[in-house]
């Protein structure tokens, strides 16, 4: 009996380990498809704005506003892998634009540097248009991110100049004992000002990358007239409020944590590469503000909020970290800038919470100027594009400044020809206000 028992069992067992490995080959599949967020649908960004005529020229002329983005479709709907992808390569096939470098002396004996690229090709209305960038976080001018979108600018007739971040680039030492924070302006005003200085005729188009982002609005909003001559300004990944933000780089949904974590490294390493001239005998006599600072406390910090807290807001002076992201953070600023507008942002955007685009939106429905656009996916600075798998060199980010930024060149040249054709597109809205 117990033999016949033994007959009938053993034909079933390969039947069941057939089915655990399906079992096992099914959860695989169901958790690549998870992190590769592959049933997540493609589609056109979302926009607010109001309905003038300049938004409806925009719509005419930009058709990526409206177009879907298409991101490459194995990982590109995974906000981590654009962002990774970002972060570790930059972008693809980057090229390496020529350009001079510049250095200014600044008041507090702190020397700013930024890399000139002429125009490639003479502008499509003809006028000498500059575009002033601000890199990220700890950013330069040499980052491949930076150097693709400059070749396409200058390509298209746009001279650039790039802000390199203070202590950012490890090969030019500080000359006073201060670095870029999250919002000082003082670089990229004196970077503009030598650029209204050299080219008295020229149009300039601020653009600003994550960091960059508040700092370009920052500035703007600051003073009117740092709106002279300026034709329009674009924002793109930026989080708007530091303050706000604090609270959600503390938490671990989207790994927001472990950003956090990678981020505050990078800014260790780069405060200690100057840690002489910042921390030395002469950096206390400079700056009384950093002899109290431990560096005990910069070693053992996981956060950029350790990092603000214990040295980067005593460069300016602040009592509290309240105090240094309330006044450094451009929200507090965006209502004064009157100029054209463009704030762009990623759902899937792994550093900004969703809870902060409320701000750019709001913004958008309170103000003219004010165009915000919200793509499904992208991650932070990604918004790579592509078939399958492998991205192509310019990314959909790269392709919408220059898009945009042409439009409002030939908004500006041909005003009241624009006007008209704008008021013959169609845009059927009761509130006047568009939501795509």
């Amino acid at each position: 009996m117990a033999d016949s028992e033994s007959v009938r069992i053993a034909p079933e067992m390969p039947a069941m380990f057939d089915g655990m490995k399906l079992a096992a080959v099914a959860a695989v599949l169901y958790i690549i498809v998870r992190c590769l967020n592959l049933k997540s649908p493609t589609a056109s960004p979302q926009l607010t704005f109001q309905d003038t005529p300049l938004a409806r020229f925009l719509l005419k002329s930009c058709p990526l506003l409206t177009k879907e983005y298409i991101p490459p479709l194995i990982w590109g709907k995974s906000g981590h892998i654009q962002t990774a992808l970002y972060g570790k390569m930059g972008r693809v096939s980057s090229p390496h634009p020529y350009g001079l470098r510049k250095y200014l002396s600044m008041p507090d004996g702190a020397t700013a540097s930024f890399d000139l690229f002429e125009p490639l090709s003479e502008h499509s209305t003809g006028e000498d248009v500059t575009m002033v960038i601000c890199p990220g976080i700890a950013n330069h001018s040499e980052k491949q991110y930076i150097r693709t979108f400059v070749d396409c600018a200058q390509r298209r007739g746009y001279r650039c100049a790039v802000l390199n971040h203070l202590g950012a680039l490890p090969d030019i030492e500080l000359t006073s004992p201060r670095m870029f924070t999250y919002g000082c302006t003082w670089e990229f005003a004196a970077m503009v000002n030598y650029i209204k200085k050299s080219f008295p005729q020229t149009q300039l188009i601020v653009v600003g990358f994550s960091l960059g982002g508040n700092i370009v609005c920052k500035y703007l909003g600051e003073n009117r007239v740092n709106q002279e001559a300026v034709l329009c300004c674009v924002s793109v990944c930026q989080g708007y409020s530091a303050l706000r933000a604090q609270e959600t780089f503390l938490q671990w949904d989207q790994c927001r944590r472990f950003y956090n974590f990678l981020m505050a490294d990078n800014m260790k390493k780069i405060i200690l590469s100057h840690r002489q001239i910042l921390f030395g005998e002469n950096g206390y006599k400079t700056c009384s503000s950093l002899a109290d600072v431990d560096l005990s406390r910069l070693y053992t910090a996981t956060s950029l909020m350790h990092i603000d807290d214990n040295i980067m807001r005593k460069f300016h002076g602040y009592s509290t970290l309240k105090e240094y992201y309330e006044r450094e953070s451009c929200m507090r600023y965006l209502h004064n800038i009157h100029v054209p507008l463009l704030l762009v942002n990623a759902m899937d955007d792994p550093l900004v919470h969703e809870s902060l685009l409320t701000i750019p939106r709001s913004l958008a429905e309170k103000k003219e100027n004010v165009m915000f656009v919200l793509t499904l996916h992208g991650g932070h600075l990604g918004f790579f594009e592509g078939a399958v798998l492998f991205p192509e060199p310019l990314t959909w980010m790269d392709k919408l400044i220059v898009e945009y930024t042409n439009a409002v060149c030939q908004w500006q040249k041909n005003k009241s020809h624009c006007a008209a054709a704008a008021e013959q597109s169609l845009m059927t809205t009761e509130t006047g206000l568009y939501r795509g």
